[in-house]
Formats: structure tokens, sequence, C-alpha cells
């Protein structure tokens, strides 16, 4: 642990310049969120040097910003494991230390869980105040005002530090209101404040109204007018990267006992030149060259998300009627080329899935076709509107789930894991995957032609089957494929990615068995609805079913086709799932993961090879 509170301003000044250059030494080495965490780093020294962290619940929203935290906090030496299988978290987590409050992948649950906090502290009669630290855009999402509506009632002392990196609140509005924010922030200002207050419950009521128009007039200049009308007191903005003026601001919130708004004003990598102000190329990186800034590793195949790009663009081309969204992901869902050709036609309504999925039911019931695309464990938090807003009216809505099954080095909250458990249970809705570049293509081209709400997935990166591996067909609805007649007792029965996955089992089993071990190998497409008769015939004559799905078992596919076997009375059928154990799955990269859960083509053929040795 790093004595901030020890140091003096010359100390913390040099301080904040070793936890930039140690944050992008391990970046540059491992990938990870870059700007936004060097943009942070002034911001942090100050909250420790003024908060006690070991009694305080520091709480980050979305906590990619917390790499700074993590280094004061007694994980300096373990930071070059950043992100790593087995190693330190890109994202705070209480399991790793005692000083995560809160662990948190996605946005804008800061400002509720410091409400939280606050009423408990108060139930508990404790000394100590919650502070939320929340930036980066996640005040674009409504559960962010709903904690801001609650927390100005209560008034629970609270301190929330706005991180504006994006100016994406409010700006400056010229000399005065830069030199008024500045005098805000100052315990002067605070002190008068308080005592016209005070002085303003003596007067009369015409001239007390008289007063307060007065001082309403003045703060209507400043950034601050909208958290004030809450309830909430407001200090800013302050430049984040200035310590000793945030010393000051978070000391004068600190001692008000109020829930407060510290705005600090801060520039995304700040301290890279190559990286400052770049607020989409530089939010999250692969590993780079710190000198040339270039990435160290290209994959020379297409990753998903560029054909659903490629494909998407050519649909829109060729139909006038459809239209798009993502929620605060243009680049990383490839959406931003389309914002870019389609301009009136597709949109980023920043960090609000909900109402990214409930706009696009109103164009769907206009006779439009909206593409929404979401990653996978984001669609999560628009659960409701799948369902009432889409499913229960049967609208021509396509859901397009990016980052779908392990995504890597985003550990446990943004592994898309549950996409198939939690669409599955929906009436309407349809859900089916490619296998590949070329049946994406011919995927995405039957959810535009599909009558009703449909679902399809993709992977983070390229996908596991190389193209051209199977020939791709047109889809139809309910019906998959053989790909591989076998001629075994044993079928692998896949879907979407995974059978890239199945496909290289299959040929490491064959050659280890010198061709004795011979399964069909099966593309099932659509999990919602079955191909009943394909999967009849299969039952007839493979009574070992492996299932390949980078999905998890709980409502997965193995308990899809369990639940058919049993619907069809087929008690002679044994089904092996290689999916995700009840289990959140940590962070590192797939190909550890993926050994670590056993779930790897080369263990998945230890373990079938050693259940059926004396059988081959």
């Amino acid at each position: 642990m790093i004595d901030v509170k020890s140091m003096n301003m010359e100390e913390l000044e040099a301080l904040c310049g070793k936890l930039r250059d140690k944050i992008l030494q391990t970046v540059s080495a491992n990938g990870g969120h870059l700007s936004s965490n060097i943009g942070a780093v002034e911001l942090i020294v100050a909250m420790h040097y003024v908060f006690d962290a070991a009694k305080d619940p520091f709480i980050f929203d979305v906590s990619h910003q917390s790499y700074a935290h993590k280094l004061i906090t007694g994980r300096w030496d373990k930071f070059d494991t950043l992100r790593k299988f087995g190693g330190i978290s890109g994202y705070t987590k209480p399991s790793e230390s005692k000083y995560d409050y809160f662990i948190a992948g996605h946005s804008s649950t800061s400002i509720s869980l410091a409400v939280g906090a606050s009423k408990a502290i108060k139930l508990k009669g404790e000394d100590r105040i919650p502070v939320a630290f929340i930036g980066d855009g996640s005040m674009s999402a409504g559960i962010a005002y709903e904690a801001l509506n609650e927390l100005g009632d209560i008034k629970n002392p609270c301190v929330i530090v706005l991180n504006d990196n994006e100016m994406s609140i409010s700006k400056p509005i010229g000399a005065f209101s830069n030199y008024l924010s500045q005098m805000m922030a100052g315990p002067l200002y605070q002190k008068f404040k308080s005592r016209v207050e005070r002085f303003l419950s003596y007067m009369p009521d015409g001239a007390a109204y008289m007063a307060r128009r007065m001082e309403e007039g003045i703060r209507i200049f400043t950034p601050g007018m909208f958290f004030e009308e809450l309830g909430l007191e407001y200090i800013g903005p302050v430049n984040g990267h200035d310590v000793r003026a945030l010393i000051e601001a978070f000391s004068v919130a600190k001692g008000m006992k109020k829930p407060v708004v510290v705005h600090a004003q801060t520039l995304k990598g700040k301290g890279y030149e190559k990286a400052e102000g770049h607020l989409a190329s530089w939010h999250g990186v692969s590993p780079f060259d710190l000198q040339s800034g270039e990435a160290i590793k290209k994959s020379a195949a297409k990753s998903a998300t560029a054909l659903f790009a490629e494909n998407l663009t050519q649909l829109a081309s060729e139909h006038k009627n459809i239209v798009g969204v993502t929620a605060a992901m243009p680049t990383g869902t490839g959406i931003d080329a389309l914002m870019e050709r389609f301009p009136d036609r597709f949109w980023d309504v920043a960090i609000a899935e909900q109402h990214a999925v409930a706009s696009m039911a109103a164009m769907a019931k206009e006779g439009f076709k909206p593409f929404i695309a979401i990653y996978s464990t984001f669609l999560q938090r628009a659960f409701d509107q799948v369902v009432h807003d889409c499913a229960i009216m049967n609208l021509n809505v396509v859901f397009a789930m990016d980052r779908a099954g392990i995504v890597g080095e985003d550990g446990e909250t943004h592994q898309g894991a549950f996409d198939v458990s939690y669409l599955n249970l929906i009436p309407n809705l349809t859900i089916f995957a490619p296998r590949c570049a070329d049946s994406f293509r011919l995927a995405m081209r039957y959810a535009y032609a599909h009558e009703g709400p449909c679902a399809f997935r993709y992977p983070r990166g390229a996908f596991a089957l190389a193209q051209g591996e199977f020939e791709a067909r047109e889809l139809r609805l309910g019906k998959g494929e053989i790909l591989v007649e076998g001629g075994g007792k044993a079928a692998f029965i896949a879907y979407g990615n995974a059978v890239g996955k199945a496909n290289a089992a299959r040929k490491i089993l064959l050659e280890k068995t010198d061709g004795k071990f011979d399964p069909s190998l099966v593309d099932l497409v659509f999990v919602k609805p079955l191909d009943c008769e394909l999967l009849q015939e299969l039952a007839g004559r493979h009574k070992i079913w492996y299932v390949f799905s980078d999905t998890a078992k709980k409502g997965g596919v193995g308990e899809i086709l369990a639940a058919f076997l049993q619907e069809q009375r087929i008690f002679d059928v044994h089904i092996v799932s290689f999916e995700f154990d009840d289990a959140f799955i940590s962070h590192g990269a797939t190909a550890d993961v993926e050994r670590a859960l056993g779930i790897d083509a080369a263990s998945v053929c230890e373990k079938i090879l050693a259940e059926t040795a004396d059988q081959i």
C-alpha cells in the first residue's frame, strides 16, 4: 500500500508520473483500457489523499478506470499480470483486494451502489462516506439518474466524482464560467453559500424570494445547475490533472456531510500524446509498441465484427427499410461504418441498452427492419425490453449479439455465456448462429427476411472454423445441417462458433484412433426452433451426443436437447455437454481460460478417449 497521505505536493505529482508510466508499460505489453486510466491518475491520487480507502467505499464505474487505484493499494508488484489468466483483473474485484468495494464491468451502477452504501452506513451509525467514481460516458444511462433522484431526496453524505473526460456533461462557458467554477470549488464560497442559506431562512418571504432569484441567476451560468436542482451540492468544474485543486475540492466535499458532485474535467490519454483526445481507438487496446503506437499482433482473419459491418452495409444498401442502433459501442460493434454511410438510419444512443431496444421496437412497428447490435453480456440489461416491447408484439427486430462466448481478458462481467439461456425462454423469439464467415453472410440475409423477432450470436475475433471448410447453405427456419456423416455411436452436435472446435476435436480423435472413433458432425444452426426431424434421425443411429457450444450449461444447448429427448420420449441417448459449468468465468486469454475449464479441443479429446477407451 502506497502511503499517499504522508506525501507533500511535489511527491504526489511525482507519484502521478510513476503511476502513469507503470500503466503505459503494462498496458502496452498486456493490452487493456488505456486512455481512460492514464487520464484518471490525478483524480485517484487525490481521492486516496483525502478519503480513507480502508473504510470509505471507493466505488468505481465502470471500474476499467481503476488501474491507478490498484497500484496504490498494494498491487504494484503483481501489476504485470494485469488481465492475464490467474493474474490481476482489469476491473475492481473484492476477492482480489479489500480495497475493491464492488465488482463492476457494466456501466452506470456506481451511484446506485453508493446510495445503498450510504443508507447502510447511516443505519449502522458509522463515520464513513461512499465515494462514487463515474465518468467515461456512464452518465448516459438511466440508472444513474434514478440514483441521483433518490440521493437528492434522502441527502445522505456521499461524494460523486464525475470524471468528465469527453466534455459529455457540460462545457465551460468562457472565462467567467471558469473563474466562477474555480471559486465555487473553494471553501470560501461554500462557507459563504451556507451562511446565505441560513440568513435567507430568517428573511421575509418577499426579500428571500428576490435573493434566491439572484442566486439562481448566478447558478444558471454554471454546469452545476442540473445537479443542484436535483438536491445535490455541486463543485466544479475542477481541473482533473491539478492535484492541489482536486485535494481542495475533495476536502470541501468531504466536510459538507451532504451528497456532493465534484465535476472534474480530464483529458483521455493524458501523458501519452498518441492517445490524447482519441476517444475510441485508444480506449481499449491490444498490446502495442510504446514508441510507434502500432499494435504488436494483428490477426490475418477478419473478425466477426468486421464481417457483421460489411454484411450489414451491403444489406442496408439493398434495403432502405433497414435501420440500426448500438449502445455506446459504435466501433466495437462495427455500427460506426454504417453511421458514417447512412447517418439518418443508424444511431448510437449512448449507454442505454433499454432505450436502444425500445426505440427500435417502435421503428419496427412503423415498418422498418432494425438491427440491434449489442454485446451478448450487455443485452442482459435490456431483457425486459426484449420481452415486453419486442416479443409480445412479435415485431420484426433483429438482435445481433457480438462477443458471444468467452471474450478473454475482460473476465466475469463480459463473458457472453448466458444469451441462449435467457433468450430461449421468450415466446416468439427465433435463435440461431452462424458457424463461419460464409454462413454469417447468409445468416444475416435470413435475419432480414425473417418475420418476428430473431437473435443471432457471433464471437469476439475471427470464427474458429476456417472459411471454406464446409459449404455454406441458405438458412431455413428451424433446420440444422449434417456436415460430416460418421460411422460410430457418437455425434458431435455443435452450435455457432463452436462448430470450429467440434471439427478440430473430431480431426484429433480420428488421427489418435486411426479412424476408429468417427463421429458425425452436426451444425445445429437453430436452437429455437429445433430441427426435430434431424434430431430424431440422429437419435436413431447415434446414442452418445457430445454438445459443443460457447454457452452456459444451465439453460444452454445441452439442456435444450435433453428437454427435446424427454419430450419425444427418447431415453436411450446420452448427452455430454462441453459448455460452461455453473460458475462465472475468470479473465485471461481465451485459450488459457478454455484449457483451465477443460473445454479446449485437446482437453475434450482426452475426456472422450478416457470415456470410450474400452469401446474403440
